[in-house]
């Protein structure tokens, strides 16, 4: 970062000596007021870089520490590579797993912890359903998280969104002769067991998704259950696995994956040129995903160092450039992806968290037995 700012200023200097060259003194008056304001944005920007190194420095970590997650590969080099620039000697161990085997063996771990932090799979609607094995801490930047995604329970840290989105297979979309961009578009009978979905009682991806159609719909309302009963008698495939919903859609096997924004866009970052991301144009919403702190973690500073890096606008800049993938949360984050669209550009659906969170079990019943009475 040294470097580029150098460079910036290098640049500036030159830009300076250029003007005082000018024929006129307006041309020199202009250029010099300029030069003053990119020399202080650059100024502003290296002692805001310095202001979270020196942060940094002043933190006394472990030497380790246990991550567990259910985060891609590429997700999780990029937050150790990031991370390892301010904390060089704080070596990471990577867990992976899902979300619920992972919240599984840290409740089994509770006697004798040995992770340290989670980092995804941890979402607003889970309300407090973890409260036991978590500490409830959150970090020094909460106050700067948009307010619609601070944490709802004290002890979820919530830095990305799981943005609701279909994932289109564009050849057999265009061998359907359809244009799908809406949920009304999923109930064409040309689509019947062409749409792949994952299950609601055990995938947050699902859940996710099946929240953002009772936010389009309406909370439990007729129109919502209509709708659901409709797709799935359209031959709705459900899958065990949420990452189906948008691998299996590339290699063709579907013609649509509801699926979730980071997903779909991790298959147009490797260059896939067969898929599209849509968002329905009824309107979208997004759970919140985060990290937390495992109670009585091993290595607490290194871990709290973590979420602190993943919560602070500078974290979240490092990480939403180098992913491209991933919608964040602390406001004062500002970083432009070649993979998503801009947040004024989509429609957004208000979600009703709370509300979810108290008639989840109910839901999940209501669904469970539409499936049960479509696939008898």
């Amino acid at each position: 970062m040294r470097k580029k700012l150098a460079l910036v200023m290098t640049v500036i200097m030159t830009a300076a000596a250029l003007s005082a060259c000018g024929s006129s003194s307006s041309s020199t008056s202009t250029t010099a007021a300029a030069t003053t304001a990119t020399a202080t944005e650059a100024a502003a920007t290296e002692a805001a870089a310095e202001e979270t190194e020196a942060a940094a420095e002043e933190v006394d970590i472990e030497d380790s520490l246990v991550l567990y997650s259910s985060m891609t590969e590429n997700d999780l080099d990029n937050l150790i590579e990031k991370f390892n620039e301010l904390y060089p000697d704080c070596e990471v161990e990577v867990v992976n797993g899902s979300a619920g085997e992972l919240t599984a063996r840290i409740a089994a771990e509770a006697a004798n912890p040995q992770g340290d932090i989670m980092w995804g799979g941890l979402s607003n609607s889970d309300g407090d359903t973890y409260s036991d094995i978590f500490e409830h801490w959150l970090s020094d930047y909460e106050d700067e998280v948009i307010e619609d995604y601070r944490s709802n329970n004290g002890f979820y840290n919530l830095d990305h969104l799981s943005t609701c989105v279909f994932c289109i297979n564009t050849d057999l979309e265009a061998e359907l002769g359809l244009e799908i961009n809406s949920y009304a578009d999923l109930l064409d009978p040309a689509l019947n067991g062409k749409i792949v979905f994952s299950d609601p009682n055990s995938s947050s991806a699902a859940w996710n998704n099946v929240c953002n159609i009772m936010s389009v719909f309406g909370k439990d309302s007729d129109e919502a259950w209509d709708y659901i009963t409709q797709l799935m008698n359209n031959g709705l495939v459900i899958s065990t696995s949420s990452s189906v919903c948008f691998k299996s859609v590339e290699t063709g096997e579907y013609a649509v994956g509801i699926t979730y924004e980071d997903g779909a866009s991790t298959l147009l970052k490797s260059g896939a040129t067969n898929i599209r991301m849509v968002y329905p144009e009824e309107g979208t919403s997004a759970s919140a995903f985060g990290c937390a702190v495992v109670k009585d973690a091993p290595h607490p500073n290194a871990a709290k160092a973590m979420v602190n890096f993943l919560m602070s606008a500078d974290g979240q800049n490092a990480l939403g450039e180098a992913l491209g993938t991933l919608r964040m949360t602390n406001s004062k984050a500002d970083f432009e992806s070649p993979y998503l669209p801009k947040t004024e550009d989509v429609t957004w659906v208000t979600r009703d968290v709370d509300w979810m969170i108290e008639n989840r079990e109910q839901v999940l019943e209501h669904w469970n037995s539409i499936y049960t009475e479509v696939n008898q």
